[in-house]
């Protein structure tokens, strides 16, 4: 009765939102016009903002955690040295970041999504796009980057960062180093990563030579200075031999 109840109430609970994939039909051939001019505006709007560095992270991270200033720093830090710095457009790590763009006076780019609940667009871009679909903003995420951040986040983060690595593993797009930032919130996924599916040979090392880990703001600049200047990757292995 208890899993009979439990599937009720999930039925229940569809019926607040749109699933716009799953009601997708044949005959809505007219949304691929929407899809193409969210490509389209974002080309036209972000045109320009190289060099840039995307910044991934948790929406729900709270402006008084350390996570937030060290974020902050990075993106204040890397905007003084003129990198554009690109996000999700939204709270938590995503704001921090814009904050310490706009504190350097460089463009501070916010993707955001149309979603149901919790993304909310920071008041720290200077560009500000609202996409209705993922992989149209997930396009300009990667597109313009000189270098990929992923702090620490939630499911959505590692969406991203696993999709950035795809993306790289099958050249879809360029290489670019890949920061993941606090080896203790990213230490059991590269412990499974490593014991699991690189064990099973799912992946291969060459996979990860981009991936570094990084624990302090100095660190993160570093690898992000040496590889746009000097294409040198720096910083430490996230999958150790």
């Amino acid at each position: 009765m208890g899993s009979s109840w439990q599937y009720m109430s999930l039925g229940e609970g569809n019926m607040t939102y749109g699933y716009e994939i799953n009601d997708l039909a044949k005959e809505e051939s007219w949304r691929m016009f929407r899809i193409i001019g969210e490509l389209v505006g974002g080309f036209d709007r972000l045109s320009g903002i190289e060099p840039a560095v995307t910044i991934y992270g948790s929406a729900r991270l709270g402006v008084n955690d350390k996570l937030y200033a060290q974020t902050e720093e990075i993106a204040r830090r890397l905007g003084e040295m003129g990198f554009s710095i690109i996000t999700g457009g939204g709270p938590g790590v995503m704001e921090a970041a814009n904050k310490g763009a706009l504190k350097a006076g460089v463009t501070s780019v916010g993707l955001n999504i149309d979603l149901p609940e919790e993304q909310v667009s920071n008041a720290y871009t200077t560009k500000s796009i609202t996409f209705s679909h993922f992989f149209a903003r997930k396009v300009m995420l990667v597109k313009y980057a000189t270098a990929f951040i992923i702090m620490p986040g939630g499911l959505g983060t590692l969406d991203e960062v696993t999709e950035v690595l795809t993306l790289m593993q099958t050249h879809k797009i360029k290489p670019f180093p890949v920061v993941l930032f606090s080896s203790e919130y990213w230490g059991g996924f590269l412990d499974w990563l490593q014991s699991c599916v690189l064990a099973k040979g799912f992946i291969s090392e060459d996979d990860f030579n981009l991936l570094r880990v990084c624990d302090h703001p100095d660190e993160v600049i570093e690898t992000v200075q040496k590889w746009h200047i000097k294409q040198e990757v720096v910083g430490r292995k996230a999958l150790l031999k």
